[in-house]
């Protein structure tokens, strides 16, 4: 078996340390090694095949595009874009579409295989993919993200489609932004294309409950995991850093089981009480102000400080790399909640092992979103919807069975949860590309 390295020159299969050493240098940043080195812990305990595992150390395909935009000044810019398609051996890939001022191939990259994991555990038929455009969208306005969302969606139409890879929101993108990508895409093909990406407003094919989707996955794994550990969800204190889409509602979602919030944050820092927060108060807030910014219903604190509070449960839906070695040491949590993608790093995760600090991976706690957006372009591509209670419960049945298989997996290997759940992913992958080969 022959693989690939970065001057595309035929080698021998290498170690997986030398096979990530020959990575291309496009996708060589800290987030993709990160997710390569937690495939290569996974990877025995997976018991797969070494020339299947060097397949899965790389996307199948990376695209890099400019994206010249006409500012609301009449200046014309021109902002990097990138999408990165994983596997495509489950189904067409599926994946975000972010706006922020660190996009980069070797991010996309790591997401993208990221993603691909997720939707094998939780047995949904995509594979894992990632794209962007590296901007500060803030800084933009309604008109240019549009003309921006247009013309990066018109560099994408070579390698997206209902069949080939679903876009769908991620960071500082929403319903507004699919639905651009969805009219951009559909003026191409000369008919309503609904299906082409998820997350979308429902006038247009969105489908109900995906908005909190994300948030209120989050809540059924920790539910899941506090029976499993004789925790009664009522009388946990939660701490949710991050309080966007997804913190936000997975702190509503919380609060209404009975937990206390004692503290959020967003990117204007934090607010802590003791006695509890009003989360439905916030919210408004938030819904009127656009941040927490000037919020008083508490004590300000910063994120840092959040995130070494004395708590039950610390509910990570920001960014990346929140948890590090350096912070590990100082967290006061009983569990540790991945909401965000890849926001515990390998070092914070060895030391929270040590600690008996159990912490619920990304891949599975998040699925949510992915899950109801697979529910979607099920209902997009048959023209039948169904209701938000047959959507919550269909997604709770498929995190149920998710969360069990993790859970049993880690006590019989005697092995963390994150590490389960990479195992329970690559297999799935593993096991399909084994059954279909190499072409030609």
């Amino acid at each position: 078996m022959l693989a690939w390295s970065a001057g595309y020159t035929r080698r021998a299969v290498a170690s997986p340390p030398e096979a990530l050493a020959h990575a291309p240098l496009e996708w060589d940043t800290p987030l993709y090694r990160m997710a390569v080195a937690q495939f290569d812990q996974a990877v025995p305990v997976a018991g797969i095949p070494e020339d299947i595992a060097e397949r899965l150390r790389f996307p199948e395909r990376s695209l890099i595009v400019s994206v010249p935009v006409r500012l609301d000044d009449g200046q014309r810019v021109v902002f990097p874009g990138y999408r990165v398609q994983h596997s495509s051996i489950l189904g067409p890939t599926k994946g975000g579409v972010r706006y922020d001022s660190e996009v980069s191939l070797g991010e996309c990259a790591a997401l993208a295989m990221w993603m691909t994991w997720k939707c094998a555990l939780l047995r949904l038929p995509y594979g894992g993919a990632k794209g962007g455009v590296r901007c500060d969208a803030r800084s933009l306005s309604p008109t240019e993200l549009e003309r921006l969302t247009r013309r990066f969606t018109s560099e994408l139409l070579p390698v997206i489609g209902p069949q080939e890879d679903i876009p769908a929101p991620d960071m500082a993108t929403n319903e507004q932004t699919m639905a651009w990508m969805m009219d951009t895409y559909s003026m191409q093909r000369g008919y309503a294309v609904p299906e082409i990406v998820t997350g979308k407003p429902i006038s247009i094919g969105g489908s109900v409950f995906r908005h909190e989707a994300t948030g209120a996955g989050v809540v059924m794994v920790i539910a899941s995991a506090c029976t499993r550990l004789g925790w009664p969800v009522e009388e946990q204190r939660c701490v949710v850093q991050g309080f966007g889409n997804v913190g936000s509602i997975a702190a509503a979602e919380l609060h209404e089981l009975g937990a206390t919030i004692v503290a959020v944050s967003d990117v204007s820092g934090g607010i802590h009480s003791e006695d509890g927060l009003d989360v439905p108060a916030l919210q408004a807030y938030v819904r009127e102000h656009g941040s927490l910014e000037g919020c008083d219903a508490g004590r300000r604190i910063s994120n840092e400080e959040l995130l070494e509070l004395d708590c039950d449960i610390l509910v990570l839906a920001a960014r990346e790399d929140q948890i590090t070695g350096e912070n590990a040491p100082r967290l006061r949590a009983r569990m540790v909640v991945e909401g965000a993608n890849g926001p515990t790093s390998l070092e914070a995760d060895a030391i929270l092992d040590t600690r008996g600090i159990p912490v619920l991976p990304d891949i599975l706690t998040n699925a949510g979103g992915v899950t109801v957006s697979y529910f979607e372009w099920v209902q997009d591509l048959g023209r039948l919807f169904w209701t938000r209670d047959e959507i919550r419960a269909k997604l709770a049945e498929k995190l149920s069975d998710a969360f069990d298989r993790v859970w049993d997996l880690a006590a019989e290997r005697e092995t963390s949860l994150r590490t389960a759940a990479l195992v329970g992913g690559i297999r799935e992958v593993s096991n399909a590309l084994e059954a279909r080969g190499i072409f030609p």
